[in-house]
């Protein structure tokens, strides 16, 4: 199948980094700040400084890694239908923007916290929209116990969507409690090992740092066989080198490890390769997505995941700055979405705002209407026998027209784009000026779109789990 996809590093650049990702994990290696999981590396071969908490990981390490991490599996949902099988074959699967901090108000156009109840309608929202594949939590639930909030958003994407749910954590006690309250969905835990109905991304400290509370959370995901996304943040200058080269080491590096901690956890752990690596703004030290670096990176990071036969997550998308709408220029809106083009099977970023530190329902309209119309320059097209036509060529006859023949009836609707006009109106100006009709859009939406509810005993269950989570993490944090 031919595809355009972006190919940014020769053979002999895949190869030199990933000889310097080998000399950074075998010679530098990385900070594990957890004692359990540096034992665990050190008697899989690493070599470990326990009073540094630093673990060398020689390159035999690396390489049973590769063996025994596999190169394709699924991301189930609670709907059959709805599973993500990695890699992908053709577009790749979009979700939204991950754990923002605020989101801003449908109604009011005011920027607050966001409870409960307006996640659930995030994630309706997600669950109607065609564009949306699987469901990232997009913002922060802050009317529940914060050491509880991933639990929170896991169990209330499952009630109102039909979706795969990649989720985040912090520690193993978060673990265990989402990994219960999966297995409640599943039926159990075989079931749940059988068919991952979530995933984990797990964010290394860049530079070549892993948190105690996150690694440890890995071990029990990875034991438990949800998939987990190393969901590496190199930012040039100022959590990796500022060459472009420094940061595609740097995120090797990190996927690297990640996945030799998840096989020595557990062989056969299924692990995606990530990166959301874009420069700093130096004027402002906020992440920018739409610098020209950003595409660069995303490409070469996906060349490598390639080389690996790992499936990644290494894009981004969405046209939110500051202000809904689309608020960046020509060139910067270029830059952020030809990233899409580097070979990633899952894109995050539809409805997020400010970098990723807010979101709206009505970005995610809009950024699912423009992606409904960009996603044409992604299809593949086979070259074989058949689509060369050469027994249409025959019949039509030299310097006649193709245009009535049966041949271009039945195929003209698979090869050749036909926009949606009123979407692409949308993007004639790079302005909020569609937003109130972005409204209406996500409130007939939410009005008119319902989940496949939960079973009765099913829901019941998982709110117990959650009130009694509440209750260990309150009484915990008041011993302490």
């Amino acid at each position: 199948m031919a595809a355009v996809r972006w190919k940014y590093l020769s053979r002999d650049e895949e190869d030199f980094v990933h000889e310097k990702s080998i000399e950074t994990l075998s010679e530098i290696g990385v900070l594990v700040r957890s004692a359990s999981v540096l034992s665990m590396l050190e008697a899989a071969g690493a070599i470990v400084d326990s009073k540094k908490y630093v673990a060398k990981i020689p390159e035999s390490m690396v390489k049973e890694a590769m063996k025994t991490a596999p190169k394709s599996f699924s991301l189930c949902a609670r709907e059959r239908g709805n599973d993500i099988m990695l890699p992908t074959s053709g577009l790749p699967h979009m979700t939204t923007d991950g754990l923002t901090l605020y989101m801003v108000d449908i109604d009011t156009g005011e920027r607050r916290d966001a409870t409960r109840n307006d996640y659930g309608k995030f994630v309706q929202l997600a669950d109607a929209l065609d564009a949306i594949d699987f469901f990232w939590p997009i913002v922060t639930i802050s009317d529940v116990p914060a050491r509880c909030h991933n639990a929170y958003e896991l169990w209330t994407a499952f009630e109102n969507c039909a979706l795969h749910v990649q989720g985040d954590c912090t520690d193993a006690f978060d673990a265990k409690r989402q990994i219960e309250l999966a297995s409640v969905l599943t039926g159990g835990m075989d079931e749940l090992r059988r068919r991952p109905v979530f995933s984990v991304a797990t964010n290394p400290i860049s530079p070549l740092s892993f948190d105690k509370g996150a690694v440890e959370a890995q071990v029990e995901f990875a034991k438990a066989g949800v998939p987990i996304l190393c969901h590496s943040m190199s930012m040039p200058g100022m959590s990796s080198p500022v060459t472009t080269a420094g940061t595609v080491v740097n995120v090797n590096s990190e996927n690297i490890a990640s996945i030799v901690i998840s096989q020595c956890a557990s062989r056969g752990a299924p692990h995606i390769y990530g990166s959301s690596s874009a420069p700093i703004d130096m004027r402002t030290g906020a992440i920018n997505f739409s610098a020209p670096e950003h595409l660069f990176i995303s490409a070469a990071t996906g060349q490598m995941a390639k080389r690996y036969g790992r499936p990644c997550m290494v894009s981004n998308w969405g046209m939110g700055r500051e202000g809904s709408g689309i608020q960046i220029s020509f060139s910067e809106s270029f830059s952020y979405v030809s990233s899409v083009f580097s070979g990633s099977d899952l894109i995050p970023g539809i409805g997020g705002l400010d970098s990723s530190k807010g979101c709206s329902m009505e970005q995610m309209v809009l950024d699912s209407y423009i992606w409904d119309s960009f996603s044409a320059f992604l299809r593949d097209f086979a070259f074989n026998e058949g689509t060369a036509a050469l027994d249409v060529l025959r019949e039509v006859g030299h310097g006649n027209s193709f245009l009535m023949h049966s041949h271009t009836a039945r195929n003209f609707r698979n090869e050749i784009c036909e926009w949606d006009r009123e979407k692409l109106l949308l993007e004639s100006t790079f302005s909020d000026k569609m937003m109130p009709d972005m409204r209406k859009v996500a409130k007939t939406l939410l009005k008119d779109h319902e989940a496949v509810q939960l079973e009765s005993d099913v829901a019941k269950e998982g709110e117990r789990l959650l009130t009694e989570y509440s209750k260990r993490a309150n009484a915990t944090n008041a011993s302490s």
